[in-house]
C-alpha cells in the first residue's frame, strides 16, 4: 500500500466516487482526475455514446489507456468507472500509484443512485434492475481483493465519506501492515 501517493476512489455506479472524488480533492488541495472526464474529452463525445458508438471493449481500452497515461511521481485523487476492475492490468496500475478505497453500498441506494442520471450504458438494457444486480454480484469480489479499506456511503454525505477516507489514510500512515 501507498500511504503517501494518491488516492484511488473505486467502486459500483452510484457509490459516489465522483463526489467524493470531488470533495477529497477540496480538502487535500490534491488534483483531481476522473478516468471517465479523461476518457469522454478524448472522444468528445459521453459516456455512453462512447458504449454505443464504439462499444465497451474500445471504452474499456481508452479506460486502459488513460490510467497509463498518469504522472507515475505526483499524488492525486484518481476517480475510476465502476468496471476499472474488471482488467488485471488497470488494478496494477491503481496498486503502484497509491490507497485504493472501496466505496460501497447497499444495493437498493446504489441502484437508486444511479438511476438518477439515466446515462448509465451497462443500464440500457430490458431489466435494468436485474442487470444492475448481476453486475453487482460479479464485481463485488473484485472491489474486495482490490482495495486496501472500504467506506460504506450508504448514509453518508459525499462530505462525510471524504472525511472517513482521509480518517482511515492517516491510521494507515501511522499503523501501515
Amino acid at each position: 500500500m501507498n500511504s503517501a501517493r494518491s488516492i484511488v476512489l473505486i467502486g459500483f455506479m452510484g457509490a459516489g466516487k465522483s463526489s467524493v472524488g470531488r470533495w477529497l480533492e477540496r480538502r487535500t488541495g490534491l488534483t483531481r482526475v476522473d478516468t471517465d472526464e479523461i476518457i469522454a474529452a478524448k472522444y468528445r463525445i459521453s459516456i455512453s455514446e462512447i458504449f454505443s458508438k464504439h462499444g465497451e471493449t474500445a471504452f474499456r481500452e481508452a479506460e486502459t489507456e488513460a490510467l497509463r497515461e498518469l504522472p507515475p511521481d505526483r499524488p492525486t485523487i484518481i476517480v475510476t468507472g465502476g468496471g476499472t476492475i474488471l482488467r488485471p492490468e488497470n488494478v496494477e496500475i491503481l496498486k503502484r500509484a497509491g490507497t485504493i478505497v472501496w466505496l460501497q453500498g447497499d444495493e437498493e441506494t446504489l441502484f437508486e443512485r444511479a438511476g438518477r442520471r439515466g446515462s448509465r450504458p451497462l443500464l440500457q438494457t430490458e431489466n435494468p434492475r436485474e442487470t444492475f444486480s448481476e453486475l453487482m454480484k460479479k464485481r463485488k469480489p473484485l472491489y474486495q481483493q482490490v482495495a486496501d479499506f472500504r467506506v460504506d456511503t450508504t448514509a453518508l454525505s459525499h462530505e462525510e465519506v471524504a472525511d472517513a477516507v482521509l480518517r482511515k489514510i492517516e491510521g494507515l500512515a501511522q499503523h501501515p501492515r
